[in-house]
């Protein structure tokens, strides 16, 4: 595993130049990783180096890549595309996971045209019946906290680009950009337009609270509404159906005994 950057890919260096408008100042300081241990762990050492916000650490494979609930991230050579970013605005780190989702989505359906859809609470998704799609990309979002509240949070962002052997637990539930376009996909161009998308995001949630991100993320999960779920409670397992967000981004479900607020867990969509 390299402990120092690499030069950054020709593909990504060309798509990041045509998007440093859009960008701002995501990936203005970009280091690039051909395999590392995880990006998450490299954004979080450069930001308590006192990094400025938008520092972005990319990687072509990771050996201890991470997801939600202490999951491994499958991220073998040549398959995904890795990154991660430092956020230090206070103001919107209780919806960065759905921040980071919007940003995601729309950037692959922008930078692909496939119509990928938003899974509560960090799922990028094929569309499709509920329990028919498949995984493309996920997020997580890791925060530091001090005496003043979060410093800081570190955004981390997987997309699955290309086909891999995927582990047997996973193998029904993901894909890859490539498998459900049936052609190559130009990964710089994922990249530059997943941090613009992210800068926009969060300029408009800094600058326009949060109703207009919520109304974006539910604009790409239709399964917010409607969706027959399960879930463990403190009292034992619980069903509803999916009836939107709350303030705080928690997921809202009408049970037999009401509204319920989902805030984390695992939930399984039936």
């Amino acid at each position: 595993m390299n402990s120092r950057a690499d030069a950054v890919p020709d593909d990504f260096a060309a798509a990041l130049a045509a998007t440093i408008i859009e960008r701002g100042m995501f990936g203005a300081r970009l280091f690039y990783f051909t395999e590392t241990g995880s990006t998450n762990d490299l954004a979080a050492a450069a930001a308590d180096r006192g990094e400025p916000e938008g520092t972005t650490f990319v990687a072509g494979a990771q050996t201890a890549g991470r997801g939600r609930l202490g999951r491994a991230w499958f991220s073998p050579p040549g398959a995904g595309l890795y990154v991660s970013t430092i956020v230090r605005r206070r103001s919107v780190a209780p919806w960065i996971t759905l921040a980071g989702g919007v940003a995601v989505a729309e950037a692959i359906r922008a930078a692909t045209a496939l119509p990928v859809q938003i899974k509560w609470p960090n799922d990028v998704v094929t569309a499709g019946s509920f329990r028919s799609r498949k995984k493309i990309a996920g997020i997580l979002a890791e925060a530091s906290s001090g005496m003043a509240g979060v410093d800081r949070v570190v955004l981390g962002i997987g997309v699955n680009l290309r086909s891999a052997a995927y582990p047997p637990e996973i193998a029904d539930r993901a894909t890859a950009i490539e498998v459900e376009l049936g052609r190559p996909v130009d990964a710089g161009l994922v990249l530059a337009q997943v941090l613009a998308r992210l800068n926009g995001v969060l300029e408009e949630l800094t600058n326009a609270g949060p109703p207009t991100l919520f109304q974006r993320w539910l604009d790409l999960a239709p399964s917010a509404h409607g969706a027959s779920i399960q879930w463990d409670a403190p009292g034992g397992q619980k069903r509803g159906v999916t009836a939107g967000l709350a303030e705080d981004g928690a997921l809202l479900v009408r049970t037999e005994d009401g509204l319920e607020r989902i805030v984390a867990g695992e939930i399984r969509w039936t």
